[in-house]
């Protein structure tokens, strides 16, 4: 099975990647992991100050402080895995990375807000529900 796993380093990143490692008879090894992490655009407006190349060189750097230790316990785990970074709206690139990937199944970490924090704050996980047509496993 291709699994997404989108991380964005943050604990609720390594809760996520915990319960899948303690939960071998749901997930484990034996499936293709793919860890995508999305990189917040700069405006346009700073964007404009740095030629493409530095920009991509940004983004990339960025990225690899996210991917850096998941893809390390993905490996000790002894998943077979690969990992991709994107840059913009995080739930319009996940989404894009599904159509993209064709993963059977995307398990993402949740922070657990309240109905109001979603309202307020909005919701990472709320997006990619609304725009994905995979099943999705949340761990909170």
């Amino acid at each position: 099975m291709k699994i997404l796993l989108p991380i964005d380093g943050s604990k609720y990143t390594r809760r996520m990647l915990s319960y899948i490692a303690a939960h071998d008879e749901l997930l484990g090894a034996g499936h293709e992991y793919h860890l995508l992490t999305v990189i917040p655009s700069l405006s346009s407006r700073a964007a404009a100050f740095f030629d493409r190349q530095t920009l991509d060189t940004y983004y990339h750097e960025e990225a690899e402080k996210v991917l850096r230790a998941p893809r390390a316990f993905a490996q000790k785990q002894g998943w077979a895995n690969s990992s991709s970074y994107l840059h913009g709206h995080a739930p319009d690139q996940i989404a894009r990375a599904v159509q993209r990937l064709r993963p059977d199944l995307v398990v993402m970490g949740t922070h657990g807000h309240t109905a109001l924090g979603n309202a307020v704050l909005g919701s990472v996980v709320q997006g990619v529900l609304a725009r994905c047509k995979v099943p999705v496993l949340l761990v909170r």
